[in-house]
């Protein structure tokens, strides 16, 4: 991959009245939707771009959902004509999408408005991948093997104090809001135990506290089937444990996560304690030693490190890169030579 691995992004100039949403960020990201940025931000300064469109492999639609719902002249409620519009310009001027009617193009997205975004262009849901951190099996927008999840990433730096230790004083811990009968049922049935601590709203003590000090970390389903608890679970070498039905894992193509978590039915939760209860302390230290290696997959890093969270994505959109093409030379009255000399 790392050897001929190829993404032409497609160019805009940077007095573009939505520059704003198709360049880079020009700041260090952050924030829980960061994962779509960083991606950007970083791909535009790695080795695997091309400015030849011949060479790729696959093309970018460099978009961001996150920037367009904060646009006033776009606002969620516009975001399907705006990538509606956009997807009519790339047909139009560049003849690289009518080949494949989009196969090989993909678009990166970390907001839940990203999923009904494809409302008004359906070819860009149905042909093109999609990696995005709304990765259900619910959602009739995501397809599975043909799009690919994104972690939701909360960026941090360096490393935590006592991140690897086994000496952890609560079986297990959620703290979040209450915007989903899963998680009100999480908080209904054990809101009063003295093991598994479940928590409405802000919390009185650091929140990394209770990471560090918690064997089981919970990563349950909200308004979305995706949140940032796994990777904060994860850095804080905690093992995470998925209350999510029909939730296709990042990077479920690459990791064995049976190795490293715990997938437990919604329908559980009322044996939620006696199921974490029946784990070993053999098998808890081989869960947790394998946090403690998976946790560079969820990192972000300005300058990417060898496996971290922007490798893993590149490495998923390689393993979905092989599509049927036609030659260029059949559009040859299509040839608008644009390069990405302007980004």
């Amino acid at each position: 991959m790392n050897k001929s691995f190829k993404i032409y992004i497609y160019p805009h100039r940077r007095d573009d009245p939505f520059a704003n949403a198709l360049l880079p960020v020009d700041f260090e990201p952050g924030g829980n939707y960061a994962s779509e940025s960083y991606f950007k931000k970083v791909l535009v300064q790695s080795h695997f771009l091309t400015n030849n469109p011949s060479k790729a492999d696959l093309f970018f639609l460099p978009f961001s959902i996150a920037r367009l719902r904060h646009d006033p002249r776009v606002d969620v409620g516009g975001i399907p004509d705006f990538i509606r519009n956009y997807i009519s310009h790339i047909k139009q001027n560049f003849p690289y999408w009518n080949r494949t009617n989009g196969a090989d193009h993909f678009y990166v997205a970390c907001h839940s408005a990203g999923r009904s975004a494809m409302e008004k262009a359906e070819e860009v849901m149905v042909n093109a991948i999609q990696v995005v951190c709304s990765s259900s099996y619910f959602i009739s927008a995501y397809v599975a093997h043909k799009d690919a999840s994104l972690p939701q990433i909360w960026p941090r730096k360096g490393n935590p104090s006592g991140v690897d230790s086994l000496n952890r004083k609560k079986l297990a811990f959620f703290a979040g809001s209450m915007n989903s009968p899963v998680r009100l049922k999480l908080l209904k049935t054990w809101e009063n135990d003295s093991e598994i601590f479940v928590h409405f709203g802000r919390l009185q003590t650091p929140y990394s506290d209770q990471l560090l000090g918690s064997k089981f970390c919970l990563h349950v389903k909200g308004f979305e089937v995706n949140t940032a608890r796994i990777a904060d679970s994860l850095y804080y070498g905690c093992v995470p444990i998925v209350i999510a039905n029909h939730y296709d894992l990042p990077f479920q193509d690459i990791l064995n996560w049976k190795s490293f978590s715990l997938v437990v039915p919604t329908l559980d939760i009322p044996l939620l304690k006696r199921i974490l209860q029946q784990v070993s302390s053999e098998e808890y230290e081989r869960l947790q030693r394998n946090v403690m290696k998976v946790r560079k997959h969820f990192m972000w890093n300005l300058f990417p490190v060898d496996y971290d969270a922007f490798y893993m994505v590149m490495y998923e959109l390689w393993l979905r890169r092989n599509v049927v093409r036609i030659p260029l030379n059949s559009f040859s009255h299509l040839n608008p030579n644009y390069t990405n000399d302007s980004r």
